[in-house]
């Protein structure tokens, strides 16, 4: 059966009046003008309806990469053992861009794997059609916070490679280095329980100063609001056309990770071998 095609827009106005309640009619509209521009409501909202509309999955991926412009130089894939045995496995990447990585990434597993992928993903991104049939969505708060265990385990527990980015946010700038924050350890504890091994994947790029001038800003001033999180939609459009260095290492055993470290501090070890990855 053909899925439906809901043909999902952006509508940054509806999203702030829904957000600020009582609230909206204190914001500029100046604002709102602004935020509709570093969104790129009209030129996501053409993309999503024009030559992405009725695709899903992988190939909706493959519409993305190439919408995006995006040269990929891509090392060590063809090293990489399948998924015969029914052997599946934990992919996990550092995330310098914060979108279009993701969607790299997911393009070429895909591929790989006969589209035996699944996202760990934020639950907002599930209101992208296209790619929803490749998500599990995370939400650590609200209602869907009881579920968030038994979702991660579902998709581990499932006939797919699990594609994961566990520092969470994109990469900082910090001492003049950019580089992830710290790894959450959830890909460790759940690759040794579900016997799975690791596959470390480095991904090249980075994105404007102003961003991370933001994002430190943010950081220092410790808002609410993540402006930086804002930016990403602009800073993935500042990236068309660039090429990007994409390097998978071999698999890491899952029984590598024993009681020598703690889960932790193995998932440190792990993004270490990551950027090892660069050079």
């Amino acid at each position: 059966m053909a899925q439906e095609n809901k043909d999902f827009r952006i509508d940054v106005e509806a999203i702030v009046r829904s957000k600020a309640g009582s609230r909206y009619k204190y914001i500029p509209r100046p604002a709102i003008s602004w935020l509709k521009r570093i969104l790129h409501q009209d030129e996501v909202n053409r993309y999503l309806t024009g030559r992405a509309s009725g695709k899903y999955g992988m190939e909706w991926l493959d519409e993305c990469v190439a919408y995006l412009e995006m040269d990929l130089n891509v090392r060590g894939l063809d090293a990489l053992p399948g998924n015969d045995g029914n052997r599946y496995y934990t992919i996990v990447s550092n995330h310098p861009l914060g979108g279009e990585d993701g969607v790299a990434l997911g393009s070429i597993l895909c591929h790989k794997y006969d589209s035996r992928i699944k996202y760990l993903v934020n639950d907002i991104l599930m209101n992208l059609d296209g790619l929803a049939p490749l998500c599990v969505p995370i939400n650590k708060t609200g209602s869907q916070s009881r579920n968030f265990p038994k979702m991660v385990d579902a998709a581990f527990q499932s006939d797919n490679n699990v594609l994961m980015f566990p520092a969470g946010l994109c990469s900082r700038k910090q001492n003049g280095v950019i580089r992830d924050l710290e790894w959450k350890k959830t890909f460790v504890t759940k690759s040794i329980e579900y016997h799975r091994d690791v596959i470390p994947v480095h991904f090249s790029g980075q994105n404007s100063e102003r961003f991370y001038r933001i994002a430190n800003l943010c950081k220092t001033l410790n808002l609410k609001v993540n402006l930086a999180m804002i930016l990403l939609v602009d800073e993935m459009y500042k990236n068309v056309g660039k090429q990007f260095t994409v390097t998978f290492g071999q698999p890491i055993p899952w029984q590598t990770f024993d009681k020598s470290r703690s889960h932790s501090q193995w998932a440190e070890w792990v993004k270490n071998q990551v950027y090892a990855l660069e050079s």
